[in-house]
C-alpha cells in the first residue's frame, strides 16, 4: 500500500501517501531556489510539517549545511517525520517537534526561511498563522507558502466525465463548493485559501510578494506503468473502496449542511460524485481512462521587512 498512514486518526492521513512525493517538478524547485536565493538560507522552519514531505523537497535546493526544524500539532506526524529522517540518514539536518502553528515556540527573528505546504487550508485564521510565521522570520527573511484552490478541481474533467451530463458536472461543483464553504464556516479552514493568500501576505506586512503556479500536473495516462501512476491508481482505488471523496462521507455531510446545503439533496449529490467508480475501473482495465492531472496550486512568497538602517 502506497499510503501506510491512511487509516490513522491523525489529520490529513489520507494525503500523506507516496503520491505526495510527486507533487513537484525538480527543475521547478531548483528555479524557485534560484529566484529566492536559497543559497543564503542557513535555517528553515517547516510549519505543519506532517511527515516531512515539503521541507525534504526543498532541501535539494538548499545548502547542504542548512538546518531544518519541522513542527506539527499532531504527535503522530512528529514521530513519523523523525522516523523518516532517521531512515534516510538526514537526522543531522532535520528535526521535528510538537507545536501549534498559531503559537510557535521560537524567539522572534529565528529563521531565514519559514514555510508551509497545505497548512493554511486547515486553520480558522490563516492571517494569524502568517503573522506568526513572519514573527519568527529574520528581517529580510522569506515566508513561503504553498496552498491550493481546490474547488477548481471540480471542473478539471477526465475522459469519463468530459462528455457527461452538464447537470452531473455541476452537481460535483455544487457539492464541493458548499462543503468548502461549510468547512470554513465551522472554523476548520478554507480548502481554496490559495486564492486569498497573496492578499493575506500583503495585509500581514510582508513585502516583495511574488505569486507562482506549480507547473506539475499528475497526469494519469495509459498504460499507467510509471511508479507515480501506479501510486495514483492505488490511492484512487483505495479511497473509492472506502467511500471516501475529498473527505469521508460523515465530514462531507457535516460541511455540506454548514455551507447552506439542503439535507434532502445530499445523497443524490454524493451518489453523483462517487457513482463513476465502476466506469473508472472498467476504463482503466480497458486502458482508455485518462486525466490531465491539473490543479491550481499557488506558491506565494514574501519578505519580512528589514529594520531601518540595516
Amino acid at each position: 500500500m502506497t499510503n501506510e498512514f491512511r487509516t490513522l486518526e491523525a489529520h490529513s492521513a489520507e494525503y500523506f501517501g507516496d503520491t505526495r512525493d510527486y507533487w513537484w517538478n525538480q527543475d521547478f524547485i531548483d528555479l524557485i531556489g534560484r529566484r529566492f536565493a536559497f543559497e543564503k538560507v542557513h535555517d528553515v522552519l517547516d510549519v505543519g510539517c506532517g511527515v516531512g514531505h515539503w521541507a525534504q523537497v526543498l532541501a535539494s535546493a538548499l545548502p547542504a549545511e542548512a538546518q531544518v526544524i519541522g513542527v506539527d500539532r499532531d504527535q503522530s506526524w512528529v514521530d513519523k517525520a523523525t522516523e523518516r529522517a532517521a531512515a534516510w540518514g538526514i537526522s543531522h539536518r532535520f528535526r521535528y517537534q510538537l507545536s501549534e502553528a498559531q503559537v510557535l515556540p521560537f524567539r522572534d527573528a529565528s529563521f531565514d526561511l519559514v514555510t508551509c505546504q497545505t497548512l493554511l487550508i486547515h486553520v480558522a485564521d490563516p492571517g494569524a498563522v502568517i503573522a506568526e510565521m513572519m514573527r519568527v522570520a529574520r528581517p529580510g527573511g522569506l515566508v513561503l507558502a504553498s496552498e491550493p484552490n481546490n474547488v477548481a478541481s471540480s471542473l478539471i474533467l477526465n475522459s469519463i466525465g468530459f462528455k457527461g451530463p452538464v447537470e452531473e458536472i455541476l452537481a460535483g461543483v455544487r457539492l464541493q463548493l458548499l462543503c468548502e464553504r461549510g468547512k470554513t464556516a465551522l472554523g476548520e479552514g478554507n480548502n481554496s485559501v490559495g486564492d486569498l493568500l497573496p492578499g493575506l501576505f500583503v495585509a500581514s506586512g510582508l513585502t516583495d510578494v511574488a505569486v507562482y503556479l506549480n507547473d506539475k500536473t499528475n497526469a494519469l495516462l495509459p498504460p499507467y506503468d510509471t511508479s507515480e501512476q501506479r501510486a495514483m491508481l492505488e490511492e484512487i482505488e483505495d479511497l473509492e473502496s472506502r467511500d471516501f471523496w475529498i473527505w469521508n462521507r460523515a465530514d462531507s455531510f457535516r460541511y455540506f449542511l454548514a455551507g447552506g446545503g439542503i439535507e434532502s439533496e445530499f445523497d443524490a449529490l454524493w451518489t453523483s460524485v462517487m457513482g463513476s467508480s465502476e466506469r473508472f475501473v472498467k476504463a482503466v482495465a480497458d486502458r482508455t481512462y485518462s486525466h490531465s492531472g491539473a490543479s491550481l496550486n499557488y506558491l506565494v512568497a514574501g519578505k519580512k521587512m528589514r529594520e531601518r538602517g540595516i
